[in-house]
This record gives structure tokens, C-alpha cells and sequence, in this order.
């Protein structure tokens, strides 16, 4: 992975926990190697707010295709997306290749929607874990081509 895209509420939420999570001498090793991680990596945080970001951190005010396809070109090219409305925003681009989705089991009776009704895509579920905390991964790969419809409609 290349790096993390994070809407501004997710990464308000990342910054408060992973800058320090490995200064805990009782930090369990996957949470102290991922603090290291994310400190290091590269981010881009989609915000029409924030005026500044530390730990890495580029300030985006709009998804740009171009620049996120060209990201995606370079080595180690996958990226890690947080957020809801980035997601959709993302999807409706047709920038996303695949999904990983977490669901932890907590019931909350509300929430925002990750999907609204204008964004359908044709998914293949390639792999699903439960973990032992129970939440359960769900990843799913686009079942065809990036454009195959659009490429079949002109020819």
C-alpha cells in the first residue's frame, strides 16, 4: 500500500489515536506496528476545511481522477480510502477496485448510509474472515473490467 485516503472526519479520528498508540508500553504489537505505519505513510485528507495537517498528511479540497489514477500508477500503488461520503464520492468516479468492508457487531440504530441508490455496481465477494472479536471482513472485487459497459455502449 501506498497510502492512506481519508475524509476529514476519519482522519480526525485516525489523528487522535495512532501518532501516539505505540508510546503505550502495554500496546498490544499489532497496534504499535500500525502506529508506526500510519505515521509514516503518506496521506491525503479530503477536507473544505482543514487549513492545515501534520504527520505526512496533503490537504485536498476536491477528488481529482486524474491525480488519484496517477497515485494508483506509481509503485506500490494501492491506496487505503476512510470515509462514507469519500467512499461515494470514490465510487461514483469509479475509482475503486475493490472493498473492504468491516463490520463490527454494535448495534447503533443510525448512522450514515455507506451506499445510496444511485451508486450500483456489479460485486464479486472474493473473501469473508471473522476475526475473533467477532467483526467480520467482507472484501469484494469489481466482477468486471473498470469501463467494460461504457467501452461495449461506443463500439
Amino acid at each position: 500500500m501506498s497510502g492512506f485516503l481519508d475524509g476529514r472526519v476519519t482522519w480526525e479520528l485516525m489523528a487522535d489515536f495512532w501518532p501516539t498508540a505505540d508510546a503505550d508500553p502495554d500496546a498490544p504489537a499489532p497496534i504499535a506496528d500500525f502506529a508506526r505505519i500510519w505515521r509514516e505513510m503518506p496521506k491525503v485528507v479530503y477536507s473544505r476545511t482543514l487549513s492545515s495537517a501534520g504527520w505526512n498528511t496533503a490537504i485536498r479540497r476536491e477528488v481529482s481522477a486524474p491525480e488519484i489514477r496517477s497515485m494508483c500508477a506509481d509503485p506500490g500503488g494501492d491506496l487505503a480510502l476512510g470515509g462514507a461520503d469519500l467512499a461515494s464520492t470514490f465510487l461514483a468516479q469509479d475509482l475503486v477496485d475493490e472493498l473492504r468492508l468491516y463490520v463490527h457487531p454494535t448495534l447503533v440504530g443510525h448512522g450514515k448510509r455507506l451506499f445510496t441508490s444511485d451508486l450500483v455496481r456489479d460485486l464479486a465477494l472474493v473473501e469473508s474472515r471473522v476475526f475473533g472479536n467477532g467483526v467480520v471482513l467482507l472484501r469484494y472485487s469489481r466482477s468486471e473490467p473498470r469501463n467494460q459497459t461504457r467501452n461495449q455502449t461506443r463500439n
